[in-house]
């Protein structure tokens, strides 16, 4: 990877990044992550550019090298309390004050950047360019792609091991068969259209 942003006056850079956005159901998920110079990852891309074997990889890597790294999360409830960009944010805020080593400056991939205590920069496509980013944009959707696993085996009839939640024709004919679980964006339009139906159908 050509990491090409460099900031000479910053010691401890984290990466931030989320994955989660676009499914209909489940949580946000971010991750911060600060590298350790001495200890190189080689690999770190896009997390949706790997296979999940490689991701599984990388994932346990980052978390053994890093100097620190941290979850963060917001709940479909809080998804639909705040909209999915808002609760994007406090994920992401939520990742960063999870971490055991306070930053001088957080790189946060796409063109958005919460309210922090520390300098922030957004850098499109940064999952892409930066190493600290793609680390972070792997450990959110290992995350997340296992919790979606997880939901799977408590609702099976969903498909959620394959299409982690997302829109697909599948879920959406699911979701039309069977309503919505708890689990469940009700902000969404589908899911709404779909608890709408059921209600009419009562």
């Amino acid at each position: 990877m050509t990491e090409l942003f460099v900031y000479p006056q910053a010691n401890l850079i984290a990466g931030v990044d989320e994955v989660g956005r676009g499914p209909l159901v489940g949580a946000v998920v971010t991750a911060a992550v600060i590298l350790d110079p001495a200890k190189p990852i080689a690999g770190l891309a896009d997390s949706k550019k790997l296979s999940e074997k490689r991701r599984e990889y990388l994932y346990a890597e980052i978390k053994e090298k890093a100097l620190a790294w941290s979850l963060g999360r917001a709940e479909p409830e809080e998804i639909d309390q705040l909209n999915i960009l808002h609760a994007t944010m406090l994920a992401m805020q939520r990742a960063v004050a999870g971490l055991a080593i306070v930053p001088d400056m957080v790189l946060i991939d796409g063109n958005r950047c919460p309210q922090l205590p520390m300098a922030a920069q957004a850098i499109v496509k940064g999952d892409s360019r930066v190493a600290e980013i793609s680390a972070a944009s792997i450990l959110a959707k290992v995350t997340r792609d296992r919790e979606m696993v997880e939901l799977d085996l408590a609702f099976p009839e969903y498909g959620f091991a394959q299409h982690k939640g997302y829109p697909t024709a599948v879920h959406l004919a699911q979701l039309a068969r069977f309503g919505a679980t708890v689990h469940h964006r009700r902000s969404f339009a589908p899911v709404r259209r779909a608890l709408d139906a059921a209600l009419s159908s009562n």
